[in-house]
């Protein structure tokens, strides 16, 4: 068992105990077109409300225009480590249809589609990291999204690199422990 394993409380899929978000990418590694069919197609099939699907993806390898445009969104932290990586994704949700009606539970549905993908890339051997740090504004303007597509977070597809390519600060919260709150605290209510 790898230290990076979460100590669950009840037994839940490997899959799920294994993933985590690292910081470190493999530099040297990339993409062949096609390779990341798989976790996109995962996210294809999640469930959503009234079976809208209301996510859309911006994918941009290491290297591509598309990629420098997104690099160039990401805020603090994020900057010092993301580049590394194979790939940036944009999440998008479709939060209203092409008839202008509002599709609520759309940032929902997408969490459900990012969430059944980084379970698919960490079945395959790559690894997610999410990010919430970056201008929503300029990825918008960067790649002339309609007001209707709303960019939510961004995350970084790849190989796992080493702790020792990052910067100082980040080294320590890259070996730290993994921590939850305890199963107990997430019940507002519970009969």
């Amino acid at each position: 068992m790898s230290p990076r394993t979460a100590q669950t409380s009840a037994p839940v899929l490997d899959t799920l105990a294994e993933r985590w978000s690292p910081r470190a990418f493999d530099a040297s590694h990339a993409f062949d077109e096609g390779a990341l069919r798989g976790v996109f197609e995962a996210a294809r099939w999640a469930p959503s409300a009234n079976n809208s699907q209301p996510w859309r993806f911006i994918l941009a390898r290491r290297g591509s225009e598309s990629f420098a445009k997104i690099e160039d969104t990401l805020a603090g932290f994020n900057k010092m480590w993301a580049g590394s990586a194979a790939a940036l994704v944009v999440n998008i949700a479709e939060v209203a249809d092409a008839d202008g009606n509002a599709q609520p539970w759309a940032e929902y549905d997408l969490g459900q589609a990012v969430a059944h993908l980084s379970v698919q890339a960490h079945a395959e051997g790559l690894y997610v990291h999410q990010m919430g740090g970056f201008d929503r504004e300029a990825i918008s303007a960067a790649f002339g999204l309609e007001a209707r597509f709303v960019p939510v977070s961004v995350m970084v597809i790849g190989a796992i690199g080493t702790v020792e390519q990052l910067p100082e600060p980040l080294r320590e919260r890259e070996v730290a422990p993994r921590t939850r709150i305890e199963l107990d605290e997430l019940f507002v209510a519970r009969d």
